[in-house]
This record gives C-alpha cells, sequence and structure tokens, in this order.
C-alpha cells in the first residue's frame, strides 16, 4: 500500500486504528511527493526534533517510490482525465495518484478527492 502524507502522519502520532489497518500489510510505500509534504510540515513543528528522528527511524521500513517516466506518463493521462471530468485535485496528489496507478497498489489516505480518480481503489481508517 501506498501512503498519503495524512497516513504517514497517523503513523507518525501512533493512530491504533491505522496501525490495527496496516497490519498485515507485507510493504509499505511512500512517494517522494508526500516525504515532501511530510517534510515541510516537519519544518513548521514545535516537535521537529522528535519528527525528524521518527521520519529517519520510520525509513528504514518503509519504500520510497521516485518519479521516473512511467509516473510522468500516469500523471498525464490523469490530469487530462480529471480535467475533462472537471474533477481537479491537488497537483501533488495527482502524483501520488499517478504512482498508485502506475504501481497498482492502493492507496492509504483520508483525503476523499481521490474518489475523483479512476482505477484507484483507497483505504481509510
Amino acid at each position: 500500500m501506498i501512503l498519503d502524507t495524512n497516513a504517514l502522519s497517523a503513523l507518525a502520532d501512533g493512530d491504533e486504528a491505522l496501525f490495527a489497518r496496516l497490519d498485515a500489510v507485507p510493504e509499505l510505500y511512500v512517494p517522494v511527493v508526500v516525504l515532501g509534504e511530510y517534510r515541510f510540515g516537519i519544518e513548521q513543528s514545535r516537535y521537529r526534533r522528535t519528527y525528524e528522528r521518527w521520519l529517519d527511524d520510520a525509513l528504514g521500513d518503509l519504500a520510497v517510490l521516485p518519479i521516473l517516466e512511467p509516473t510522468a506518463r500516469q500523471y498525464a493521462k490523469l490530469f487530462r482525465e480529471l480535467k475533462a471530468a472537471g474533477t481537479p485535485i491537488p497537483t501533488n496528489d495527482v502524483w501520488i495518484a499517478a504512482l498508485c496507478r502506475e504501481h497498482r497498489l492502493p492507496l492509504v489516505s483520508r483525503d476523499s478527492h481521490f474518489a475523483a480518480v479512476s482505477a484507484l481503489r483507497r483505504v481509510v481508517w
């Protein structure tokens, strides 16, 4: 499963409901875009050092998904689909959804706007 930023934040905060949902998942993935969003949040947090340490430790157990040329193809196709349907979503989330479609993995997120993305399964906790 691929983690959205709100899922990564919930992991950092010890969300038991999320832990229960992910208990049997063999591997968790984090898009590089999510890492950027999360690190931006850390920069603004008064608990910056705590979250930085947590992230450094967590990255040993998470596979980071880079944005490569196949991702860019998915992004372009998805962006066109969303625009044609009149259902835009934030740009970073288009990249995240493109990675989900490219790797054929579900997304763990509480953001309901991902429902506008075809061929994307969203897991909510």
